[in-house]
């Protein structure tokens, strides 16, 4: 008999802050500039410098403690991770290991295990054919990166698919992005993401053996990376094999993944609190300031649209965890041009991001007003959809008003009077088979009528009137 196994997925999630300067030390932070322009001694790790605690980004790590709803540490310290790699000048990494700033939590449906403070480590470049350590030519490092301010957001075991992870993943992007903490790009790695994975069969609690797929810097890298792994898992476990602790690179353009070193637990780093640096110390007016800079979060934004609008929770949740989306639609709605909230979220939800795609809808052509306007023609049956949508078209290309597109293209609505019935009787007469179907009492077949009227009425007739007067004209 075949075992059905479940996965079990947790995340650790790298975040740079948006700070003016470095993690420890003055020096600014960049990106695309020359390599190793932007470095110090403190940052280089040279003998007898000592670093100093960037301030802001403790408040950026109260602020996103406090959006996760973290328990925040009244006293929390540094520790050195020690380890040896050409990225690391120092021969460890300043972070926090058992009094992180901020403890528990929860986004969505998924726990908040940790958030803590640490610097990054420079960037390590592998040239050679695969881009991999293992069989690179050369290696070179730039140094710019090291010390960049880092928040680790660590979750519990609580994601069971590649599609969850990749969906919360989302969430807790815009949730970042509203913060203003981050610019989270991912594409310059402002955003890396680590994934640990097990899997068992289904009904057990214990966990599996996990490997850890590591700085996977797009969502959509994250999701096949893990589908892939998964794969690999059960195949072993299946062939009566056992499934090794590893931290493994996931190849996105052959789908390949590979073994990189055996995983560490955290002994293997031999923790030790920071002698240089004095304990954080978290006051009331801290946790005021932060509480007073909240935002209202992507989830907050979703029930408002929920309750409000009587959005659909898919739609009201596509539109918040999209910024840009949610306010388009905010503003749509806000022109008053159309009274009815869930039909402008459909359509924007809808045809507009069929149009656009992961574009802003703000820098289009296409104004809330003139959506908002689009909308409320078809609402009010002057449009047909269809033909709303070839309106939508025009909008996107050139931009305009809906009503004045309408009427130049001729797009308005048909009346149920003569000319539609003529259109009807025609598409009767073109269409015998399909009628001698239909009487036969094969209802699919009425479709080929209504195609035919609404290609010769470039979709104005209403499709509703033209099936009413097709049984009708066939006394049916």
């Amino acid at each position: 008999m075949t075992t059905s196994y479940e996965p079990v997925i947790g995340l650790e999630i790298h975040v740079q802050l948006s700070t003016k300067t470095k993690m420890f030390c003055a020096c600014e932070l960049s990106f695309g500039e020359q390599p190793n322009s932007r470095t110090c001694p403190v940052c280089l790790g040279m003998p007898g410098t000592l670093p100093v605690v960037n301030a802001r980004a403790i408040d950026f790590g109260l602020l996103i403690g406090l959006a996760l709803g973290s328990e925040i540490a009244p006293r929390s310290i540094f520790h050195r991770k020690n380890y040896f790699y050409p990225d690391l000048p120092k021969g460890y990494q300043i972070s926090q290991f058992d009094i992180p700033l901020c403890l528990g939590g929860r986004l969505g449906e998924v726990a908040i295990h940790r958030v803590h403070l640490e610097e990054d480590a420079a960037k390590l470049t592998h040239q050679g054919t695969s881009g991999r350590i293992n069989d690179a030519d050369s290696s070179v490092v730039d140094f710019n990166r090291g010390g960049t301010p880092l928040v680790e957001i660590v979750t519990e075991p609580d994601i069971y698919s590649a599609a969850q992870a990749r969906e919360w993943l989302t969430l807790l992007r815009t949730t970042l992005r509203q913060l203003g903490v981050s610019d989270v790009n991912m594409e310059e790695g402002s955003l890396r993401c680590d994934a640990n994975i097990s899997i068992r069969p289904v009904g057990e609690t214990t966990l599996g053996t996990k490997t850890e797929l590591k700085n996977m810097n797009s969502f959509r890298f994250i999701e096949r990376g893990i589908d892939a792994e998964i794969a690999r898992q059960v195949a072993l476990v299946e062939a009566g094999q056992t499934v090794a602790q590893e931290t493994l690179h996931f190849d996105p353009a052959s789908g390949t993944l590979t073994s990189l070193r055996s995983k560490e637990d955290s002994h293997d780093y031999r923790y030790f609190p920071e002698p240089d640096l004095v304990p954080i110390v978290v006051t009331q007016a801290m946790l005021a300031q932060a509480h007073a800079a909240l935002p209202e979060l992507p989830a907050q934004r979703a029930q408002r649209f929920e309750l409000d609008f009587a959005l659909t929770a898919e739609i009201a949740r596509m539109l918040a965890f999209r910024t840009e989306l949610g306010d388009y639609f905010e503003a749509a709605v806000g022109s008053r041009d159309c009274d009815d909230p869930a039909a402008i979220a459909s359509w924007v939800t809808g045809e507009l991001v069929a149009r656009l795609g992961d574009g802003d809808p703000g820098d289009s052509k296409v104004t809330p007003q003139a959506l908002s306007k689009l909308v409320g023609l078809v609402s009010t049956k002057q449009l047909t959809s269809g033909a709303g949508k070839s309106v939508l078209d025009r909008l996107v290309a050139d931009g305009g008003d809906p009503a004045a597109v309408m009427e130049s293209e001729g797009l308005a609505a048909m009346d149920s009077g003569d000319e539609l019935a003529e259109a009807v009787a025609d598409a009767i007469a073109a269409n015998p088979d399909a009628v001698a179907k239909l009487r036969d009492g094969k209802e699919q077949a009425i479709g080929a009528l209504i195609g035919h009227v609404m290609r010769e009425t470039k979709g104005r007739a209403d499709g509703g009137e033209v099936t009413r007067l097709v049984r009708e004209q066939l006394g049916l």
